[in-house]
Order: C-alpha cells, then structure tokens, then sequence
C-alpha cells in the first residue's frame, strides 16, 4: 500500500528493525505499561535520531524525522508520544551546541554512543501555568544547584537516563535571574517516581511522576538561556517550540493514520469517504513537512512558531473529523471485536492537551496576526 510508505520507508532506512518489531507484537501489548517499545527503539539506535552525525549520531533532518514519529504512532502512539519528548530535548541540545562552547556536544556524542534516553521536565501539564515558568525550585550551594519539586506527568519517567528540568537562577552578572535549563542523570540520589499516569489510554507513554527531593547537580549540568522570567522568547527557545509542535502533529498523525489505514483496507467502506479521509491527513502532513522543511533551512524564529502552531490547531480539527469518520466507515463489527479501534480514537484526541492549549495562545496569536512579537503562554 502506497499510504504511509514514504514514512515507513524513511523509518526503516534510519532505525532499520524498528517496524518490524513493533509490528511483530499487538497494539494492545505495545499501549501497556513495560512494553517492548522502548527497548526496540533503543535497539534500532532511535536515541540517536536527531543527533548530527559530526557527534556519533544519524543526523536525521527534520523531514524525516517528522516521517519517522508518523510512522512509529501508526504502530505504537505511546512509543510515538513518549520519543517525541526526547526528539525534542535533543533538537534544543543541537541547537544550544551550535551557540556555545559548553559540554554539550560530549552530552550529545553520549546519547548517540550510549543509546541514552532523556525526559523533559518542562511546565507541560500543570494546569494555568506558561510553559517556560520554572518546574523546580533550584538553590545554588557552592558549585552545585539543589533541584526540589515534581513533574507529572513526565513521559519516559521510568525509562530515561538523563531528565531536563526548567529553573530560575541568578544570572552570572547577578543583574536579576534567567531561565536556565537542568541536566539531571537519572541516578541521582533523591530522584522518586511515582505513579501518576491512571488512564490505560498512552500509558506505554510512562507519563508518571517524577519527584526530585535536594538533587544536587554540579553547576557544568546547566545550560543557560538569554531568556529571564515572563520574557519573549529566545532563538533557543522558539527553535525548540518549533520541534515541539511539528513532532507532536506528526505523532497524533500517525495515530489518525492508523485508524484510516484500516478503512482503505476495507472493501466495505465507500471509495468517496476512503479519499477524502487519506486526503485530509496527507494535507495535514503536507503541512507539517512544508514547515519542517524550512526548519532545516535554518528558518526557525518567531515566523516558523507561528505557522507550527497554526498547523497544530488546524491538525487538531482535521484529526477530529478524521478519526470520527474512520470510526463510523469501519461500522460497529470493527469497533466491537477489537478494542484497537476505540483506543486509538481515544489517543488520537489527546493531541488537545499539549501545551500551549489553543485557548491560551488564542490572544497571543491575535496579537501577532496584527503585528506584535508572539507570545507563549
């Protein structure tokens, strides 16, 4: 089938045994908590994904790595999910590594060589708060930084071996303080998961909570930004937000695709609604490669953010008609003899509650439809 090759072939090509392994094992083992997922992934070498290759690594441009999370979400959403958030943390360490003369690109080479898995501690599910507000409380002791507070849910909390964490700290002219973000390896002292993720619906995702009770870091595991408290954004910042919205879309994607992947294998459905759900989706995904593209240009500013989040709401909709159509075709035979389709319309949904959530970017981008900076809230 011609649907979801390109992705599938560019998954096989970068991680090769990845799809066959995920396609080897039920959808309803692979969404459970301990599945194979991660471990394949480690194994096909996905850590190293967006890792250049000057630093070990596959060097994967942002096309493809868009094409990848759509294809491993049509076999896996939580695995889909969960490596979003690692893509993430390692395009912001790339970018960090192209403006610093820091440790970063030895962090890099690590993750690569290692197969290291990292979590982000970011502000994404607290309710009413910005994204870019600090998650811990941080305290500078000598040359260390003690790290107390939680996130949750945090994906891959059981899984990772390195947690980024948001903090505020002085800045080093101790003019005031900056946004600056935390390297935590997962084997230090005073790091606690607890469970936290109840629903059954992403919980391969390994979204529990991780709580941190005076983890003392040294001060060379802090990566500092240009950006202080209730500021705009940052190059480094917009650049990850970037990421951030386009791998999220290309994920839930996936999931959709999944679900319409079944209807076009489904002589029963009218060939009408077949092509106008393939169509919607490979407009969604058009847009999500057409940013993506520019993204490897180096077109990554507040113009890029824009059009990321534009083409992540409008994905929301798409993904919403998509899935309730798909549903419906399929007919109630299929949604009542395999809990397949009624969980991957569950997860597909989720999309919605990554942050920022459309209400609070609705006045920003107001704002920067009519010129003003744009805003993250």
């Amino acid at each position: 089938m011609r649907f979801l090759k390109r992705e599938r072939d560019t998954l096989d090509e970068l991680l090769p045994g990845l799809d066959s392994a995920l396609c080897a094992v039920p959808l309803s083992e692979l969404e459970r908590p301990d599945n194979i997922g991660l471990k394949a992934f480690k194994t096909a070498g996905g850590p190293a994904l967006l890792v250049p290759t000057e630093h070990a690594g596959l060097g994967a441009d942002p096309v493809q790595a868009m094409r990848v999370q759509r294809a491993v979400a049509a076999r896996s959403p939580s695995l889909a999910i969960a490596t979003t958030m690692h893509h993430f943390s390692i395009a912001s360490l790339v970018e960090t590594s192209t403006q610093s003369l820091g440790f970063e690109w030895m962090l890099l080479e690590a993750v690569a060589r290692d197969a290291l898995l990292v979590a982000s501690g970011f502000a994404e599910g607290r309710t009413g708060q910005a994204i870019l507000a600090p998650t811990m409380r941080a305290e500078v002791r000598g040359d260390n930084v003690v790290l107390n507070g939680s996130k949750k849910p945090c994906s891959l909390s059981r899984s990772m071996d390195l947690l980024t964490a948001s903090i505020a700290l002085p800045t080093e002219d101790g003019t005031g303080e900056q946004m600056v973000v935390a390297l935590v390896p997962k084997g230090t002292p005073g790091i606690e998961i607890r469970p936290f993720w109840n629903s059954p619906v992403l919980a391969g995702a390994e979204s529990d909570e991780v709580v941190l009770h005076d983890v003392e870091i040294p001060l060379n595991l802090v990566v500092r930004s240009e950006i202080r408290p209730g500021q705009q954004l940052d190059d480094l910042q917009t650049s990850g937000f970037v990421w951030f919205e386009l791998l999220m879309t290309a994920s839930y994607t996936g999931v959709a695709s999944a679900l319409v992947e079944r209807v076009l294998t489904d002589a029963k459905s009218a060939p009408g609604t077949r092509a106008e759900l393939a169509v919607e989706l490979e407009a969604v995904m058009a847009l999500v490669e057409g940013i993506a593209a520019k993204l490897g240009k180096g077109n990554d500013g507040e113009q890029a953010l824009a059009e990321a989040l534009i083409c992540r709401y409008a994905a929301q909709d798409a993904i919403g008609r998509v899935v309730r159509r798909s549903v419906e075709a399929l007919g109630g035979m299929h949604y009542i003899s395999s809990g397949d389709v009624a969980y991957l319309a569950s997860a597909s949904a989720a999309l919605a509650f990554h942050p920022p959530s459309r209400g609070r970017m609705a006045e920003p981008l107001c704002g920067y439809f009519a010129g003003q900076p744009l805003r993250v809230v």
